[in-house]
This record gives C-alpha cells, sequence and structure tokens, in this order.
C-alpha cells in the first residue's frame, strides 16, 4: 500500500512514517521541507520513504502534493494528515493572522487532502484515513483556543468522512494525542524550564508518551487489522484528564 503521511520531517509525522515503511508500505513523506528520512533506519525500510517538498497551506499546494504522488506512485491506499501547527493564546490573545495559520493547515488541509485522495480511493473500492487531531480537541486546554478548535474541527470531520464513505470500503479514524515528547514540547520544556517528571505529574500512567507510540496505532488504524474501526476518534494519552 503506498501511504502518504503529511508533517513527515520531524516529530509523530517522522515516526508514523517510518513505521508506515517498516510495516512494508512504500510512503510519500511530506512536509514544507524534504523530509529525509531516519538514517539510523535500515536500507530497506529507508528505500519505501519518498520525500515531497510541499506548501500544504493553500489549495494548489494540496491539489499538486497529491498529483504527484499519484504521478510517481500510481494510487494512494492511505493517507495520514499530520501537519499541524499550534498558536497559544486565549480569544482575545489570538489575531487574525493566529486563526488563519492555525485553520489552513490543521482544517483545510485535512479537508483539501481528503478530496483530492478519496476519488482514487473510491475507484479501489478500499483505502484508510487517519487524521491526527488533539486529546485538547475532545478536551479543551486553557489558552489554546485555536488548536483547541481546530483539533475538535478534525475529530468531527473524520467522524463525517467515515460515515459518508463507509459504503464505499473507506474507513477514517482520527487520533487524539495527549502529552507526547516531540521536538515541540522537548522546545516548551526547555523554554519553560520544566522538567519532563513533572509535566508528566498530571498523566497516571506517569511518563509522557512518545512519538513511535502514536506511529503504532497509526499503522494499526491504516491496516486490515482494524478493518471494522471506521469513526473513531482514539485517544492516546496515558488516561490524563486535561484542566
Amino acid at each position: 500500500m503506498t501511504v502518504l503521511v503529511t508533517g513527515a520531517a520531524g516529530g509523530i509525522g517522522t515516526a508514523i512514517a517510518a513505521a508506515c515503511a517498516r510495516q512494508g508500505a512504500v510512503v510519500a513523506a511530506v512536509d514544507r521541507v524534504e523530509a529525509v528520512p531516519d538514517p539510523t533506519l535500515p536500507a530497506e525500510v529507508r528505500d519505501r520513504i519518498v520525500a515531497f517538498a510541499a506548501d500544504i497551506s493553500t489549495p494548489e499546494g494540496c491539489t499538486r502534493t497529491v498529483a504527484e504522488v499519484l504521478a510517481h506512485f500510481g494510487a494512494i491506499g492511505g493517507l495520514v494528515n499530520c501537519a499541524g501547527v499550534m498558536r497559544r493564546g486565549a480569544l482575545l490573545e489570538t489575531d487574525e493572522d493566529d486563526w488563519e495559520a492555525t485553520y489552513a493547515v490543521n482544517v483545510a488541509a485535512v479537508v483539501r487532502l481528503c478530496r483530492a485522495v478519496l476519488p482514487t480511493m473510491i475507484d479501489a473500492g478500499s483505502g484508510a484515513i487517519v487524521n491526527i487531531a488533539s486529546q485538547w480537541g475532545l478536551q479543551p486546554a486553557a489558552g489554546h483556543i485555536a488548536y483547541n478548535s481546530s483539533k475538535a474541527a478534525v475529530a468531527s470531520l473524520s467522524r463525517s468522512l467515515a460515515r459518508d464513505y463507509g459504503a464505499a470500503g473507506i474507513r477514517v479514524n482520527s487520533i487524539c494525542p495527549g502529552e507526547i515528547l516531540t521536538p515541540m514540547v522537548q522546545r516548551k520544556l526547555d523554554d519553560s524550564g520544566i522538567t519532563e517528571a513533572e509535566l508528566a505529574g498530571s498523566i497516571p500512567l506517569g511518563r509522557l508518551g512518545r512519538p513511535s507510540e502514536v506511529a503504532e496505532l497509526t499503522t494499526f488504524l491504516l491496516s486490515d487489522r482494524a478493518s471494522f474501526i471506521s469513526g473513531a476518534a482514539v485517544e492516546i494519552a496515558g488516561a490524563q484528564q486535561v484542566g
């Protein structure tokens, strides 16, 4: 299966691209900069990952990306929308640029990429889409209104797509991660002076998640092992409750 993964140049997206390749998929790794495969991966895994540099914040970028991937691989059996933007602040602390930048990538790009990929999946009679939402889309965190609401939209969009296209053999799910130790979270820790252990204090399992754990859940939802799972919003948050 060919899997298109956005946001593949760092953090969770990189882990998803590698996990899909390890499972035998060929991967179109899409990001604003070329998503170079992890050099520590075995050569046979790296060879299954092809990087595509694209700006998916525009309609043209989404359309061109899918066209290039289809021209290269001939088909797209799986789509993982992982690219994301986080602008912090409550409503009166955010401006038009914060909202436009957040929704362009977190929502509009997901809609456009799904719209571009769905016809080839419908023609094939099968396909799987996994959209990376957030636990904060289900349980909003204070001071992140643009991000929270955009991820709530992703979870709702995924359920709607699952209902609309299930009869065509297409499954759509969203994943809602909690605190995952990505480079972005590590920078937040470094900037704030908070330790990883302190951040993990509110998580019942006592630690932060790892990108590889989100990646394993993603490959499961893309696979035939999850053949009757569609329309789900799956939390992966160590039983943490926001708020």
